[in-house]
């Protein structure tokens, strides 16, 4: 066992010493492997691997930009609902007011007929009332006559006198007239 092996047991005296990858008289070879590993890999790369990434990536832009529309759209719409929500709620007030105005319109009328009459009524009972207080005067006038003529009749007899009834009834009209 004199001859000089390395680590793996290979004979190494006629091989040159170092790794295989730096030694200039294999870099041809090297080279040319290198160049077909790389054309493989361009080939693959270029007629399946990129047409896929190529491909989801359309697909993606195609997706968000019907994403984009469909948004836009549905923007469009949801601003036309808007709209008309606005418009309908706008018409409902005027409506609402127009109905409102026509209900207090119609109650005043109402209001005014039943004032009316209610003044009438008034009108009528208190010219009802002025009159029967007027007869109530009137009664009382004569009933205080009649009194004051029975007084004076009946204090003159009192105090011994005798007078007539056209008398008393003169002396009363005269103190009744003022």
């Amino acid at each position: 066992m004199a001859e000089n092996t390395n680590a793996a047991g290979e004979v190494a005296a006629g091989a040159p010493p170092g790794m295989p990858q730096l030694n200039p008289d294999y870099f041809a070879n090297q080279i040319f492997w290198l160049i077909i590993t790389l054309l493989v890999i361009y080939f693959v790369l270029s007629r399946v691997a990129l047409p896929r990434i190529a491909a989801i990536l359309a697909e993606r832009q195609g997706t968000i930009t019907n994403d984009i529309a469909a948004a836009e759209d549905l923007k469009a719409k949801a601003e036309a609902a808007e709209a008309a929500y606005d418009k309908a709620l706008a018409d409902a007030r005027a409506e609402a007011q127009r109905i409102s105005g026509e209900t207090k319109a119609a109650i005043q009328a109402d209001l005014d007929v039943a004032i009316e009459k209610a003044d009438a009524e008034i009108a009528a009972k208190a010219s009802e009332s002025e009159k029967a207080i007027a007869d109530i005067r009137a009664g009382a006038h004569d009933a205080i006559k009649e009194v004051a003529k029975d007084a004076a009749k009946d204090i003159v007899a009192l105090m011994g006198g005798k007078a007539d009834a056209k008398s008393i009834t003169a002396a009363v009209n005269a103190r009744m007239k003022g």
